[in-house]
């Protein structure tokens, strides 16, 4: 039996698909259509429900709601300068505790681990990232609090408060709970993020580029510095930032342990309110049409241009250092 076709079987076959070709591939570009619509007209609503709901804040408030302090719901006089300095505030925090941690485990898995112990530390780390964030919350509530009360935050307030210029940052009575305690929970939920991203990164790096190095003479930091970090670096940038945006929409672990005190304060240990915990605490409390509910609603919105304002800063890093 020939196994064949000739020229014009085939031909024949072809023309014989071809009109089921003309119905599904329109239906399925349709569909692809679809579902990227789908995502600007999602983001759109987000963004409308939010503006809207929080219109009538910003009318009451003027643009000095951005700015002001004050959040007093029995006086009905909201503003949202506490909350967006705490967002900040401990953001920060997170990203100055976890990249150094980041860079380490992500080094010491791709060039110093033994391999019987680097698929043990990378699915403790894939772990790490699967935790829910109430679970950081209550872990730190009933561990790290007392912990940084009792042993942290006094020697740091006797050692550091009275210097100049810094002491500010460390002065206050030891409450465990506030901005340096929501940060450090913070850093260790961003930490699984930024280190699989740099462990990907540095494990693109060329074998041979770091062999050529080392061929040279150059001790194991200096490969690190002057090869590993610089062939990755634009990637490193995202990976950062994607953890910065994680810790500034944080909520339920933060709500545990910042303390949920709505006013400023310099210090590291002084307990503060962010964005998101204060919604979570207040919006339960927030009667439909009240004044206070728009107020939390144009909290959420200058939460979302925050964001918007990191993915864009990212995206410039990114260019820039490409």
């Amino acid at each position: 039996m020939d196994a064949t076709l000739s020229g014009t079987q085939a031909d024949s076959l072809v023309a014989a698909r071809k009109p089921t070709g003309r119905v599904s591939d329109p239906v399925f570009v349709g569909l692809l259509w679809g579902c990227g619509i789908f995502v600007l007209i999602l983001l759109g609503l987000i963004i409308a429900m939010l503006f809207e709901g929080g219109l009538p804040a910003l009318r009451e408030f003027g643009i000095s709601f951005l700015w002001s302090t004050t959040w007093n719901p029995v006086t009905e006089r909201f503003g949202a300068g506490v909350m967006v300095f705490g967002t900040l505030f401990s953001a920060v925090i997170a990203v100055v505790i976890a990249l150094p941690l980041s860079f380490g485990i992500a080094f010491f898995l791709t060039e110093i681990a033994p391999g019987p112990l680097r698929r043990p530390i990378g699915v403790a780390i894939q772990l790490l990232a699967a935790v829910p964030s109430i679970i950081y919350g209550m872990w730190g509530f009933f561990v790290i609090v007392p912990l940084m009360a009792a042993y942290v935050q006094p020697p740091l307030i006797e050692w550091l408060g009275p210097l100049p210029l810094i002491g500010a940052l460390f002065q206050g009575p030891p409450l465990g709970a506030g901005m340096l305690t929501a940060g450090l929970i913070m850093a260790i939920m961003i930490l699984p993020f930024i280190t699989a991203m740099f462990v990907e990164v540095l494990e693109s790096v060329p074998p041979m580029i770091k062999e050529s190095a080392y061929g040279v003479g150059a001790t194991t930091y200096e490969v690190y510095r002057n090869v590993s970090v610089p062939y990755g670096r634009t990637a490193m940038v995202g990976a950062v930032m994607l953890g910065l945006g994680r810790a500034l929409g944080e909520t339920m672990a933060v709500t545990f342990v910042i303390g949920n005190a709505t006013r400023m304060s310099a210090s590291l240990f002084a307990p503060g309110a962010t964005i998101a915990s204060t919604i979570a605490n207040e919006f339960p409390e927030a009667s439909t049409g009240s004044l206070k509910l728009q107020a939390l609603l144009q909290l959420g919105f200058i939460l979302f241009v925050i964001s918007f304002i990191v993915l864009a800063l990212s995206r410039m890093l990114v260019r820039t250092k490409g």
